[in-house]
């Protein structure tokens, strides 16, 4: 399991976090000693608007194999993507995520042929590039270049003499089932009817390939945010929701996010020890799981251990400093659990997450301080 005691976090370093939006301070920006690494957007070549989705899709996965690596600290999707479409100096990238190494990539498909090139660089010593191939295979070979495009990268950070495993994780069967899947990534915190849209779209990935979990899991996710964040009923929903993450769990016991999906519904039982079972076995996985640290922080805060939350919250943030919205309202929170009300207020207004669950949150650190008029607004 990677070892961040070198950059653990007091957790009262999230009222300058609160006031300084995603900048995260410079004792937690120490750049772990080896392995870690921010796998940027690789660039759609193939000149077809449509592959976007494909070609982000290929990124990210490799972003999880990696951070399924024992021993690496890989930067989260969201932050990587914060990138996309911008024109970047590696050096300066890896400075603001606070990695050694970058690795950068372009894909074309065309028809059943599939091109990736990838180049891996160590922006520590000046940008000099470490490594560099060029994959051109059939497209159903498209998991197998996954993992071999991991498989190199491992050997060139850590060398060829006794690397660190790389996982194998579940590949779909179904190449439709796996482009549903990846189209219906990160849509539930856009909308509550582009949620529904993404459960459309998870709900045909399974009938086509029934035995997918990663298309079960991310159901879970889906139909957690149907009533949490975009306030559908509770029931059948979370019903459905234990459902999805339990057979998930079955195909796919070795999916750290499967885990902790499970975790959650279970949570909402009050299942305490059985809840922590499964966050623990998540993050034991996945160590580079910023979302796994984003939700552990919030069984914390209802085991009445906000102190635990503050720092969960923190390591979440670092592996995740350009972090979605929901982050922000669970660090609102957890400041609030800890009397940060001052703090938790500015967090609670950013733009990112200023809803229905953050203005609740935000009425309640208003009080706390006494501005009775505006928590009175919020309410409204």
């Amino acid at each position: 399991m990677t070892n961040f005691s070198d950059i653990s976090a007091d957790p009262l370093y999230l009222t300058a976090l609160a006031s300084l939006g995603a900048s995260v301070p410079a004792k937690l920006m120490a750049v772990p000693s080896k392995g870690s690494i921010a796998v940027l957007p690789f660039v759609n070549s193939s000149g077809d608007p449509a592959q976007e989705s494909f070609t982000d899709g290929l990124t990210e996965d490799i972003i999880t194999d990696l951070s399924n690596v024992n021993g690496f600290f890989v930067i989260a999707r969201n932050s990587s993507f914060a990138y996309k479409g911008r024109p970047t100096d590696v050096r300066q990238v890896a400075h603001d995520l606070g990695v050694k190494y970058i690795l950068e990539g372009s894909a074309r498909r065309a028809g059943q042929r599939l091109r990736i090139n990838v180049q891996l660089i160590d922006a520590s010593e000046g940008g000099n590039h470490i490594w560099a191939e060029r994959f051109d295979r059939e497209l159903v070979d498209i998991f197998e270049i996954q993992d071999e495009v991991t498989r190199r990268i491992v050997e060139a950070i850590a060398g060829k003499l006794n690397p660190p495993a790389v996982t194998e994780r579940q590949r779909p069967s179904n190449l439709e089932a796996y482009d549903l899947c990846v189209r219906s990534r990160d849509l539930f915190t856009h909308s509550r009817l582009v949620n529904e849209e993404a459960r459309t779209r998870l709900a045909r990935a399974i009938v086509l390939d029934p035995n997918f979990a990663e298309a079960h899991w991310r159901l879970v996710i889906v139909q957690l945010f149907s009533w949490v964040y975009w306030g559908e009923a509770q029931e059948p929903m979370r019903r459905n929701a234990l459902i999805s993450a339990q057979r998930a769990v079955q195909l796919d016991g070795n999916d750290s996010r499967a885990r902790w999906a499970l975790g959650f519904i279970i949570l909402h039982d009050g299942r305490w020890d059985e809840a922590k079972a499964e966050f623990d076995a998540s993050l034991q996985m996945n160590p580079s799981d910023a979302d796994a640290y984003a939700i552990m922080a919030d069984f914390k805060f209802l085991m009445q251990m906000p102190k635990e939350g503050l720092e969960l919250v923190a390591m979440a943030f670092r592996l995740n400093p350009h972090a979605p919205g929901w982050y922000y309202w669970i660090l609102g929170y957890m400041q609030i659990a800890n009397g940060q009300y001052e703090a938790a207020v500015v967090t609670l207004r950013r733009e990112e997450t200023y809803r229905t669950m953050s203005r609740r949150l935000l009425a309640a650190a208003l009080i706390q301080l006494g501005r009775i008029e505006e928590a009175r607004e919020e309410a409204r």
